[in-house]
């Protein structure tokens, strides 16, 4: 949908005609009450109802003088929010990753391996959620940044953070929706035989061991498509893409298959090439997702790390 905006401090400000127009709604007239306004845009049916209504009782809706929507879209963080700006303030040498991506709405930044994205609890030092608020921060912009998915501590590769409720509430919604793609590159022992291949196999927790995961029939559906970049007697490359979310997915499927990621050993994999990663062998290299305002397709991509080229070519 072609919204056009300006962002004004806390307010976003949206051009009734244009956004009449995109949604297919009648005119409003300039000068209308809140109340009114609040109404117009329900029927508009643009925006979640849910949030337009919160808006609303919180004086977060009105109409600027020049005929334009304003809405109260881009509040400071709150209470628990702020201890995330906090730690971030405490922490004058935690390295920012860079940023594949930002606008209004979103921040991609380009996770490490050897990273948490979050802590145990909120603030806790050294994670990728403290590095997004020190990024905000460091703009003088104290939005709620809020990280939409996850990766594990040792996976590298584009994550996705939400600076408002409405970018959350849409991008929460994609990701139910399976309408964010994730794709990887992984290594794996031996020589993947296909040169694709999709892995149709439900994973769910192991009752003897609590940080692993395990294929069995009890568990929830999990798929996963693999193309083979290149192949050699000891290891293969492959671009993975998931199809559905759960835990340790690419793991524990790539073990499944026989063909354990290099590094893993908590799935059987170990090192190899004379280098040692400290890691598996996992790098995100392309996130792409609906833009929660427009719903144009953003891509973020992240250039293959450094580990990964040496890997290959070690």
């Amino acid at each position: 949908m072609d919204i056009a905006y300006v962002r004004r401090g806390e307010w976003l400000e949206l051009d009734a005609g244009t956004l009449a127009l995109s949604a297919g709604a009648g005119p409003i007239e300039a000068g209308s009450h809140s109340h009114e306004v609040r109404k117009w845009l329900l029927a508009c049916s643009v925006f979640p109802d849910k949030w337009i209504n919160r808006l609303y009782s919180v004086g977060g809706i009105k109409m600027t003088e020049g005929g334009r929507i304003a809405l109260l879209a881009f509040p400071k963080a709150d209470e628990r929010q702020s201890l995330l700006y906090v730690a971030a303030g405490k922490e004058p040498d935690l390295i920012v990753p860079p940023v594949l991506y930002e606008d209004d709405f979103c921040l991609v930044l380009d996770k490490p391996a050897g990273m948490s994205v979050h802590g145990s609890h909120p603030g806790q030092a050294g994670t990728l959620d403290v590095a997004a608020a020190k990024h905000m921060l460091a703009q003088g912009d104290n939005l709620p940044v809020r990280h939409i998915h996850r990766l594990d501590d040792d996976t590298s590769g584009p994550m996705l953070y939400s600076k408002n409720d409405l970018a959350q509430h849409r991008l929460d919604e994609a990701m139910r929706e399976k309408v964010i793609d994730r794709i990887y590159i992984a290594v794996v022992h031996g020589r993947l035989r296909k040169p694709a291949g999709i892995i149709d196999a439900p994973i769910g927790k192991d009752r003897h061991h609590k940080s692993r995961r395990i294929v069995t029939p009890g568990g929830d559906e999990a798929v996963t498509r693999y193309e083979r970049l290149s192949v050699s007697d000891a290891i293969s490359i492959a671009r993975v893409e998931l199809e559905t979310g759960r835990t340790h997915q690419i793991r524990v499927h790539m073990s499944h298959l026989g063909h354990p990621l290099i590094g893993d050993s908590l799935y059987g994999g170990r090192e190899a090439g004379g280098y040692s990663l400290g890691h598996q062998a996992l790098h995100g290299e392309k996130l792409l997702f609906p833009h929660p305002l427009t719903g144009a397709r953003v891509e973020a991509d992240s250039p293959w790390p450094a580990w990964l080229a040496r890997l290959l070519n070690g």
